[in-house]
């Protein structure tokens, strides 16, 4: 698949594609991300991307023509078909907020255009014409969109084939249909026993189906401790079972 990033600061990038564990899928090219920055598609001897808003205020919005010549380029570079092209992504406080059905959808698609808003936003005229979806990572600003596209970029490559050392481990992350939509449960290494604290005894047992339940449990009471919306929906979609719902009710108290 592949991901071009319109940005005005590319740089920030670059230490985040050569780092850490998804670095593989963008080395391999399981996920390839190419860079654009508008300011090579300005005007003039100041190559201006930004001006002030009419009606007044604080502030700076970027122009809606630079933008226009930087997917005119893109999607040239990519050469698509009218009817196959890539999707253009605003990262905004309006959008869809991003969650685990929404990164498995885009981890099994072709890729996307992702737009990084900077100042005080992107001239509307631009969005109307040209996005097709808006993203969200949640009811707080950010400076621009460029935190929010590599929240995006690193949840989607690490779903990708190979890119995990285990195949397993996204099975277990929090949120995964694997686990019913639930929180994770605690994970424990060496030693045994650290400032006075013991792994837990199930833990240490040896009996895979009490290591289970054990860990079933935990993410059982953690989820209704902190995210009871996500319990009630696994509830509602009849993925709990007896047993579930007798150790929840025996810890009512405590939650």
């Amino acid at each position: 698949m592949r991901f071009d990033v319109i940005t005005l600061f590319p740089e920030l990038f670059e230490p985040f594609l050569a780092s850490g564990v998804t670095r593989r899928a963008y080395a391999s090219g399981q996920v390839a991300v190419r860079l654009w920055n508008p300011r090579d598609h300005a005007e003039g001897n100041y190559r201006r991307v930004d001006d002030r808003p009419f009606g007044g205020g604080p502030g700076m919005v970027m122009l809606a023509e630079p933008l226009a010549r930087c997917l005119a380029a893109i999607r040239a570079d990519r050469g698509e078909a009218e009817q196959a092209r890539a999707p253009l992504v605003l990262f905004s406080p309006i959008g869809r907020r991003l969650d685990h059905a929404a990164v498995q959808d885009w981890s099994a698609g072709a890729g996307a255009i992702l737009l990084c808003g900077r100042y005080e936003g992107v001239d509307q005229r631009f969005i109307d014409a040209y996005v097709d979806a808006q993203i969200s990572l949640g009811d707080f600003v950010l400076s621009g969109g460029e935190i929010a596209a590599m929240a995006l970029l690193d949840a989607v490559a690490r779903l990708q084939p190979g890119v995990l050392h285990d195949e397993g481990s996204h099975q277990l992350d929090s949120f995964n249909p694997a686990l019913d939509g639930l929180l994770d449960c605690p994970h424990y290494t060496r030693p045994e026993e650290w400032a006075g604290r013991a792994v837990p005894a199930p833990l240490l047992s040896g009996h895979h189906a009490q290591i289970e339940r054990w860990r079933r449990d935990q993410r059982l009471l953690i989820t209704a401790r902190h995210r009871p919306d996500l319990l009630q929906a696994a509830r509602e979609r009849g993925q709990l079972t007896r047993a579930d719902e007798a150790l929840l009710a025996q810890n009512a108290s405590l939650l």
